[in-house]
Formats: structure tokens, sequence, C-alpha cells
């Protein structure tokens, strides 16, 4: 079974553009996995054009830093991704939806998911 979903990054006023964020630090939590449950993502938080946290149901943060930058990720920050039998996985892709109108742009490949604890935010 397919579908399509559109996940809206976590809607932060102050993204207007990438370069205006700075990526939160990560601790490695674990091994690296290939595929992460779908049903089981929260929400996600595009922090530039490759770095994607996914933070899980029951408060797990899975950080996926995609193999070559996305063009339009880290200033559109929402994307859409076809689920295939309810995992997100590696070799799966993701495709930049673009504002005004929720336009699709680049379409680009995920790297692993690297489970990690956030390091809060002074």
């Amino acid at each position: 079974m397919k579908r399509w979903l559109m996940i809206p990054a976590t809607l932060l006023t102050l993204a207007a553009t990438g370069a205006d964020q700075r990526i939160p630090e990560a601790t490695p939590d674990g091994e690296p996995v290939n595929c992460i449950r779908a049903s089981q993502i929260d929400h996600t938080v595009v922090h530039s054009d490759s770095v994607i946290d996914f933070h899980m149901k029951g408060r797990k943060v899975y950080r996926n830093e995609l193999p070559s930058a996305c063009p339009g990720l880290g200033f559109n920050r929402t994307i859409l991704y076809q689920v295939r039998a309810n995992d997100l996985c590696s070799v799966d892709t993701i495709t930049v939806l673009e504002t005004p109108g929720l336009t699709r742009g680049a379409t680009c490949g995920l790297g692993t998911f690297q489970p990690v604890t956030l390091t809060p935010a002074n």
C-alpha cells in the first residue's frame, strides 16, 4: 500500500530562511537505523537543506542528514514523502513543498536515521 504524507515542519515563524537558524547539537543515542515507522512520527523539524529531525511519539528523536543538500528545503521547511508498508527508509525520498501554493519542488534522497538526544537550547 502506498500513501503520500505531507508533513509540515514545526511552525516556526522565525524560520524565514535556513541560514537564520542554528542546527541544535545532538548526541547519538544508539546505532543508526535504515527505517522508522511512519505512523509513529509526531512531527518533523527541518533545520537546513540537509538536516531533518523526526520527532516520534514517545519523545524519541531521529536525525536524518541527507547525503546531499536538497534545494529549497531549509527555506520552505515542508516535506512530502511516500510511505510503503508504513516505514520511511533511507532508500526513500522526500519532496520539498514550495510556498506559496505548496507546489512540488526538489526531490531528494534520505540518509540513515540516527537516534539522538538533542541539547536543550540556551
